[in-house]
């Protein structure tokens, strides 16, 4: 897929845990997983807009685009 989650390094650089995560953005932490490893169909710009709140980044740092296939 050419759009690459980068959503575990943003976690890692705020030492914060998944289940950490999933708490404070109100989500399972089942459904965390399947964004952090890219499996994800979509995404919602809410729980977007709550992880970069929490993580305090921009989109980017978390979505990444790339033409290899």
């Amino acid at each position: 897929m050419p759009i690459i989650v980068n959503l575990d390094v943003m976690m890692a650089k705020r030492k914060m845990s998944s289940n950490e995560l999933a708490e404070k953005i109100e989500i399972t932490p089942a459904n965390l997983s399947v964004l952090k490893t890219g499996k994800a169909k979509a995404i919602r710009f809410s729980t977007l807009e709550k992880i970069c709140e929490v993580l305090d980044c921009q989109p980017g740092d978390i979505l990444e685009w790339s033409n290899e296939k």
